[in-house]
């Protein structure tokens, strides 16, 4: 009896202990996340949503063909890129709302939803696909909000291209493979171990960002991430530091996708309240 109540003490003192720690952690980033723009996203008064897009179609690249999905027929060109593994159903609410005030076209990057798989990718090749989309469709200096992936994208493509776009938002983006957080990159490997993929391998190889890079881009810039996302503060800290003149906004108790795929209403805001100072 005794040496049960002498566990149960035991165990008992380190889940206490794991508690206090969690406790103590989440505290720390909070004071640390202060120190970069912590903001809420205010979703009240907000107009009525769209209901279905006014276009869905392909356009023909140089490597392959690209699936887009067209929502609002006013306003300036903006484009909305998912995450890896996603689609345009991903950005499907933000676009509904974002249709009030732009022309919203979502699109599907190659070897992903209903575009076409040319066996290779990178985000230099998904720079490369929306850069040619947008000579393609005549959308002049558009706007793109990527989340992710995505948001990897609008950076490889404003240090690439660096006057093609009139502004950018760069939602949970990283540098470099190595700034994720060690739970995200196992989770990562052990997927991949079961289940091999590209998109994938990607992510654990790539990008490649440095400050060389990220000097390049001379456009508007937003660099935002959630509280509790799956990079380390400091490496969305990074990329704000090296891109000249950018904003930087960390989504109070949000974690990777929670203000943005998850959704539409607070991705609405944040891209509105941006965009709008660009006029």
């Amino acid at each position: 009896m005794k040496k049960s109540v002498k566990i149960l003490t035991a165990v008992g003192c380190v889940a206490l202990s794991a508690v206090i720690g969690f406790g103590g952690w989440r505290v720390y980033i909070r004071q640390q996340s202060k120190n970069y723009n912590l903001i809420t996203l205010d979703t009240g008064n907000l107009p009525n949503p769209v209901s279905a897009p006014i276009e869905e179609a392909d356009v023909e690249l140089s490597e392959m063909t690209m699936h887009y999905a067209l929502y609002g027929d006013k306003g300036h060109d903006l484009i909305l890129v998912h995450g890896n593994g996603g689609s345009k159903k991903s950005l499907e609410e933000a676009a509904r709302y974002l249709a009030n005030d732009y022309k919203v076209y979502v699109i599907e990057s190659r070897c992903h939803g209903q575009s076409s798989d040319p066996g290779v990718i990178s985000y230099e090749l998904m720079a490369k696909d929306i850069k040619e989309f947008c000579d393609k469709m005549k959308l002049d200096k558009p706007y793109l909000m990527g989340h992710s992936d995505g948001g990897i994208n609008a950076l490889t493509v404003a240090y690439t291209y660096p006057d093609l776009l009139g502004g950018f938002i760069s939602c949970g983006a990283n540098s470099v493979p190595e700034e994720f957080k060690p739970y995200f990159t196992v989770g990562v490997k052990v997927l991949d171990t079961f289940r091999p993929d590209k998109l994938n391998d990607m992510m654990l190889t790539l990008p490649d960002i440095d400050a060389e890079k990220l000097s390049k881009i001379t456009c508007p810039a937003y660099i935002v991430a959630g509280e509790h996302d799956i990079m380390w503060l400091s490496d969305t800290v990074f990329i704000h530091e090296n891109v000249r003149d950018s904003r930087i906004a960390i989504i109070k108790g949000a974690n990777h996708s929670s203000y943005i795929s998850q959704d539409g209403k607070q991705a609405y805001v944040l891209a509105r309240d941006f965009f709008s100072e660009l006029g």
